[in-house]
């Protein structure tokens, strides 16, 4: 067995030796993720969303209190019909209540409000002017829900244009197709959990979309690299290229991704759950969601639609047609020998991969076997002519 056979996956992946098929098991990627959309959407259709007081409207009590309880404050509520009032314990001494103060007047519905701040607090033990009223009216949920919408509009847009004249159109569609990947499951996940959707998730949303694309770009921009190095010379199938900047990128992309994510998870699961922060659980959880999907999205699913999309034009299809014709197929190029200028790709054996392989990988590529390489030529010693 190879040293490469006997390292760690870890191992693999800081030595550039990993062989990772992204594209050969798309319909494995899309079966799953088509699963998690599918039973995201039917939560969807059937439970909704959990929108904040900021989307539908209505008032916010909170009530300053050493032994904030749930049971006692609906037990004060129920006399006055608000047994469907939303009550949240934040942090350890903070009580809050969200429910609609019905009213046909101004006037009436401020009265509601102060009759309900005076059962809370008698409830929890405190004066009635320590109860903090926060009215919302459903036009604030709509306009944000407006804005964020024109936002993601103008995102999109901006960002085909963006791609397809960096790069071409084909990567702008795929690109699009991770987004709509995650946004769909981070939907259906806050569908699922019934956590609260509000601005700071809106907020959240967008910048895991902006998170999402740059991973995808990372990929792209070695996809397109080695397009022009390896694709070019006709040795490679666009796959394989794929495949290759999959494996030269995916240690950079597993890094990001978990440096990002670590940050993520602290404030979620210790600033939320573990020191009470409770208001943090919109914005992390998002955060949290989107990172993971995103991260998954540019190489499950960017990438491999890249190669399908590719794949079709008849350039790139003529010359898998003639590589698949050749016998004695290598399998998967690593980024190791990808970098060393040799490997058995196409049928072709490691000294004929063209000095471009070593090129896209970051490296320059010597035409001396690879066996040579690293050891200077000798210098010719002087002498006198006989």
């Amino acid at each position: 067995m190879s040293n490469a056979g006997r390292r760690s996956l870890w191992q693999r992946l800081y030595h550039g030796e990993t062989a990772f098929d992204f594209v050969g098991p798309i319909r494995r990627w899309l079966t799953i993720s088509g699963l998690v959309i599918v039973v995201g959407l039917l939560s969807l259709a059937t439970r909704g969303l959990n929108f904040g007081i900021d989307f539908r409207g209505g008032t916010a009590w909170e009530v300053p209190t050493s032994d904030p309880s749930v049971e006692r404050a609906r037990d004060a509520l129920r006399p006055l019909g608000l047994d469907d009032a939303e009550i949240q314990v934040l942090g350890k001494n903070i009580l809050r209540v969200q429910a609609d103060a019905e009213g046909a007047s101004p006037e009436q519905r401020k009265a509601r409000q102060e009759e309900v701040a005076r059962a809370l607090a008698e409830s929890e033990g405190v004066e009635p002017s320590l109860v903090s009223v926060n009215e919302v009216g459903p036009s604030w949920g709509n306009e944000i829900t407006k804005k964020a919408r024109n936002a993601l509009a103008a995102f999109l847009v901006v960002i085909t244009i963006y791609i397809s004249f960096r790069f071409e159109p084909k990567m702008a569609v795929a690109s699009l197709a991770a987004l709509a990947h995650d946004i769909l499951v981070t939907v259906g996940v806050y569908s699922l959990s019934g956590f609260e959707v509000t601005p700071s998730t809106v907020v959240a949303f967008l910048t895991i979309l902006g998170y999402s694309l740059y991973d995808t770009i990372v990929v792209f921009d070695k996809v397109d690299e080695n397009t022009k190095g390896l694709a070019a010379s006709g040795r490679m199938t666009y796959t394989d290229v794929v495949n290759l900047s999959m494996n030269q990128v995916l240690m950079r992309s597993l890094n990001t991704s978990l440096v990002a994510i670590l940050p993520i998870f602290s404030v979620l699961v210790v600033g939320s759950f573990i020191l009470g922060a409770t208001t943090l659980q919109d914005f992390g959880l998002a955060l949290l969601v989107g990172l993971l999907t995103g991260a998954y999205s540019s190489l499950f699913i960017a990438s491999p639609v890249l190669a399908i999309l590719k794949e079709r034009e008849p350039r790139y299809a003529s010359i898998r047609q003639r590589l698949e014709n050749r016998p004695g197929s290598g399998g998967p190029l690593t980024p190791a020998a990808a970098a060393a200028g040799g490997a058995t790709v196409g049928g072709e054996s490691r000294d004929q991969v063209p000095a471009a392989v070593g090129a896209a990988a970051g490296r320059s590529a010597s035409s001396r076997p690879a066996t040579n390489r690293g050891t200077p030529p000798r210098p010719r010693k002087k002498g006198r002519r006989r």
